[in-house]
């Protein structure tokens, strides 16, 4: 039997994290023969996010010594990893973790070498997602292409599953929202496969905690520009 590592970093969710985890725990992937190991990297929050991960003996929590950043995040989850597959989940409810199951269909059917889960193959704007987080992401759609050379529809999904030897056998840099573009860019310079599949998608707002921001945009097509060729 296989591992499936769930790396989900997470900052002040308190609000999400345990139904999120519900969610997890939920999906069936006897299918697939894995069993799930979740790694929860608390960014040093405020709130009582890493209490009430504690609350589940089945659930890796690592405590960051001090904030980092979400890219930090997860490169700590993906060191703490042991399975042979590995996802990368958002701590809030935005992405629904059955998506899992298609992402994991597409892998092992040699459909791609890394499955990224795209929230606009089957719909446009989410008629909850502000007009700047749609373009700004559907932008950074062609920026990628221009320096990866690999057109995605949706490079700045937070669902991004890898054999996870691919992920160790790269050295990461970034510590911010920037690191999707860097393993982005990575896995293209490494000759790797990346297939999208559609996914749900239920953009939060800022006053539900969203944190990413028009900074982010620019640093995002620095990254790419920094790491467009770099393996």
């Amino acid at each position: 039997m296989k591992t499936l590592s769930i790396v989900i970093p997470a900052y002040n969710e308190e609000r999400f994290i345990g139904t999120l985890l519900g969610q997890i725990k939920a999906v069936d992937l006897s299918r697939f023969d894995l069993r799930k190991e979740i790694i929860v990297v608390d960014d040093c929050s405020k709130d009582r996010t890493a209490a009430i991960v504690a609350e589940h003996a089945d659930v890796v929590l690592h405590r960051q010594a001090k904030n980092g950043g979400k890219g930090q995040a997860v490169r700590t989850g993906i060191a703490r990893s042991t399975g042979e597959l590995l996802i990368i989940q958002d701590a809030d409810l935005e992405y629904d973790p059955r998506d899992y199951v298609p992402m994991l269909e597409a892998l092992f059917e040699k459909r791609g070498d890394v499955v990224y889960g795209s929230r606009y193959m089957s719909a446009g704007k989410h008629a909850s997602q502000t007009w700047a987080a749609y373009l700004g992401g559907r932008s950074l759609s062609l920026v990628a292409w221009a320096f990866t050379g690999r057109f995605l529809t949706d490079t700045v999904t937070a669902y991004k599953l890898f054999w996870r030897q691919d992920l160790a056998a790269v050295t990461l840099e970034t510590s911010g929202f920037e690191l999707d573009h860097e393993i982005t860019s990575r896995m293209a310079a490494r000759g790797r496969r990346i297939v999208e599949v559609p996914i749900a998608y239920h953009p939060r707002s800022k006053a539900e905690g969203k944190k990413i921001g028009m900074r982010d945009w620019f640093i995002a097509v620095r990254t790419f520009w920094r790491y467009g060729r770099k393996a």
